[in-house]
């Protein structure tokens, strides 16, 4: 039953590959810890006191709350599909309660340090088509929000020059169109041509970033390479590139957006997605209000 719902997740409901393996990992860990503490795995088997005492396990080795309403999540969305299976009638998790999470400001890369590290310096030693190809990786981040896996999966077709849009293919295979400025469409212009003339086979004709030998690029490659930029720039703890998404979304809250057009952009499903970027511009009004406020 287990296979069954792991390939409905994967293929009726769309999930990504990475959801579908975290998903695993949680049944996985959760039947384990039933065989082990009540001698059984068998879903027809499984009370909310038994839901309820794993999750109070994982908070007592220090599980953030975050990941265990992630796992509690794994656990609503097996059990709702056995009820519509037919193999339990009552659904254990209605009884189970999600324990609190704190509120935090995502993390962002202020205007100034993104400023400074998407400009290009004369004479910077290294591959030509290196420099310009983690500079196009960066920019691209920065001027779209898409995701690390958004960005890995570009194909060279998703890239419609004539009309500034980039047809990007999101969670649960999802499709938006995100527009960008000339300042983007002069770089992939550039990055375009030199990769053309490099390579002439492979994966560079169908995929828009590959690396140095002409390979598509993978998850591990662009982290470690947005790792070392920001660290020439930030001394954020967290330095992956879903910090320069938080980025995109906090400047542009920022500087007037419109929320919902940001949800469109980031293609959130709901508001509520969207609105945890909301917090870091009260706190910039906040900054800006003891700054000018003469009674502040």
């Amino acid at each position: 039953m287990k296979e069954r719902f792991l390939q409905y997740i994967q293929f009726e409901k769309r999930y990504s590959s990475h959801t579908v393996i975290s998903y695993r990992s949680d049944l996985e860990q959760f039947f384990a810890y039933t065989l082990a503490e009540f001698e059984t795995e068998k879903p027809e088997d499984i009370s909310f006191m038994m839901v309820r005492s794993w999750l109070a396990v994982l908070m007592e080795h220090k599980l953030s709350s975050r990941s265990v309403n992630r796992k509690k999540t794994t656990l609503k969305t097996f059990f709702r599909f056995l009820i519509r299976e037919g193999v339990i009638t009552e659904n254990p998790m209605n009884k189970v309660l999600s324990p609190k999470t704190s509120k935090r400001l995502v993390c962002f890369v202020e205007k100034e340090s993104m400023d400074t590290m998407l400009t290009p310096v004369s004479g910077e030693p290294g591959n030509a088509f290196t420099i310009l190809r983690d500079r196009m990786v960066l920019e691209m981040f920065y001027a779209t929000g898409m995701r690390l896996s958004e960005l890995v999966n570009l194909a060279n077709h998703d890239v419609d020059l004539y009309n500034s849009v980039i047809r990007v293919t999101g969670k649960r295979n999802k499709v938006r169109q995100i527009p960008f400025g000339p300042h983007l469409k002069h770089l992939i212009d550039a990055y375009t041509a030199m990769k053309t003339s490099l390579f002439s086979e492979g994966d560079a004709m169908n995929w828009f970033f590959v690396t140095d030998t002409g390979k598509k690029v993978y998850h591990k490659y662009i982290y470690r390479l947005v790792h070392h930029y920001l660290g020439t720039v930030t001394t954020l703890d967290k330095k992956s590139p879903h910090v320069l998404r938080h980025t995109f979304a906090t400047h542009m809250l920022n500087s007037g957006a419109d929320l919902n057009a940001v949800k469109e952009l980031l293609g959130h499903a709901n508001l509520s997605a969207t609105q945890i970027y909301t917090h870091n511009t009260v706190e910039k009004l906040k900054t800006i209000y003891k700054q000018a406020h003469p009674k502040a």
